[in-house]
């Protein structure tokens, strides 16, 4: 032990072979409140998430790479840019003097027959969780409008945090909500703001990038947890929304993607909805659908799964009843009365997806995985390109492990995508479009993301 003044630290050598220094202050304190805490902590789950904590330190350290010269020239030209992206992408005139019109945006639905949710007074709900549901059932109409007023009101570039060696690093606040998953700040952290920004992400010389996601995760944690054989069955098909529609008899047992897309995209929605909670009205809105179609959808989930329902109903008394949840792992949800039904049913869901997502990426570190980040039910692994079948395989395998673990013997798949030097990241289904059209805009087309 060393005095420094009056603070006295310790010196010691962690399993890593590094030299930790630590204020001895602050090991005394926290010892004291361990021992006042030891009755109500069960010692093997606070023990994940204090190895949990120590991967958290891995990934704030490791952070993002990003193109930073890219980013210094998008941050100087960004008031320019905006309202060249008005002009090109505002086709229907919805922005006036530079402002989003609500009164033109509702004429705009109006004239394409786009249903949207509204408030109990009658205005739209333009939250952006409505946005973005919608840009999904309208990526032609919506989603560049959702880019747009994402982009314009709240994208601020000089806010995201990236140090002088260009990687984006910031707090990832792990168990800041209820449900225990991290919640990164969504103007510093490069998967908060618009999605057309992620084409920042890019591997240095000789590197890779995987995103690596679950298939499907809460689908298939619900499934697991509900013990419903038959939604079981469905997520281990590879496509759990045709063979839903199947079940439901729908459609013929030997239809694919391809022969009915405009069924499986209908089940898909539905399937989907359940999972939050929605009712008939919401789903109506969100199919463009009656509300008898949206009851039909709703009564064939409930006729084709019905363990899952009752398990869900069990959840909800359990919850309101006891007035509080737990996770596999016991994290702890405490429910007022006046919580949401849909929050409440949801949380095993939430709660467990977030353990085993902590669980997953302990397991990746402990192998030796570079994590850049987590991102919801994903995690972004970087390393050297001579080793990318090591370093994916490697990562399933700890995703594959860990849901095991939480689900009790059922296991999840993943899907990876690989980006290598020198190409860039992109949501391929959501953003490419905006991406480009800045691009062009500061006349980058060499930065263009190729689909």
């Amino acid at each position: 032990m060393a005095r420094v003044g009056n603070a006295r630290w310790t010196v010691y050598r962690n399993r890593a072979g590094r030299t930790v220094r630590v204020l001895q202050q602050d090991v005394d304190a926290t010892t004291v409140l361990l021992r006042s805490m030891a009755e109500h902590l069960y010692i093997p789950h606070a023990l994940i998430r204090g190895r949990y904590m120590q991967s958290v330190a891995r990934m704030e350290q490791n952070g993002i790479p990003l193109d930073a010269d890219l980013l210094v020239e998008l941050t100087e030209k960004w008031e320019d840019i905006k309202t060249a992206l008005i002009d090109t992408t505002d086709s229907h005139n919805v922005y006036t003097d530079g402002a989003f019109s609500e009164k033109q945006f509702e004429r705009m639905l109006a004239t394409t027959r786009i249903a949207w949710p509204r408030l109990p007074s009658g205005r739209l709900e333009l939250t952006d969780d409505v946005f973005r549901k919608q840009a999904q059932a309208h990526p032609a109409v919506i989603a560049p409008y959702h880019e747009l007023r994402a982009s314009l009101s709240r994208l601020k570039l000089s806010s995201l945090s990236v140090g002088p060696d260009g990687r984006n690093r910031t707090m990832l606040s792990p168990f800041r909500s209820d449900t225990s998953r991290n919640q990164p700040s969504n103007s510093k952290f490069i998967f908060g703001p618009s999605t057309w920004i992620r084409g920042l992400i890019k591997p240095s010389p000789g590197r890779l990038l995987a995103y690596i996601d679950w298939s499907q995760q809460e689908l298939g944690i619900a499934a697991a947890l509900s013990g419903d054989a038959r939604m079981m069955e469905a997520y281990r098909s590879g496509d759990p929304y045709l063979r839903f529609a199947q079940m439901a008899g729908a459609v013929p047992d030997d239809a694919t993607k391809q022969t009915h897309p405009a069924e499986r995209a209908a089940y898909k929605v539905c399937m989907l909805a359940v999972q939050y909670g929605m009712g008939a009205h919401s789903l109506s809105q969100q199919l463009g659908k009656t509300r008898h179609d949206a009851n039909r959808l709703l009564q064939a989930h409930k006729d084709t799964f019905p363990d899952y329902w009752r398990w869900n109903r069990r959840i909800l008394d359990q919850g309101f009843g006891s007035g509080q949840l737990k996770t596999t792992f016991g994290w702890q949800r405490f429910v007022a009365s006046d919580a949401k039904p849909a929050s409440v049913g949801n949380f095993p869901v939430q709660g467990n997806g977030a353990e085993m997502l902590r669980l997953a990426i302990i397991k990746m570190h402990e192998a030796g995985i570079q994590v850049a980040a987590p991102i919801h039910d994903a995690v972004l692994v970087e390393g050297s390109c001579e080793n990318i079948q090591e370093i994916v395989s490697t990562t399933q395998l700890c995703m594959r492990e860990a849901s095991t673990i939480i689900l009790n013997g059922f296991e999840l798949e993943s899907d990876v995508k690989v980006v290598t030097y020198p190409d860039r990241y992109m949501d391929e289904d959501r953003g490419v479009q905006f991406w480009n059209n800045v691009m062009s805009l500061i006349g980058r087309e060499e930065c263009h993301y190729q689909l």
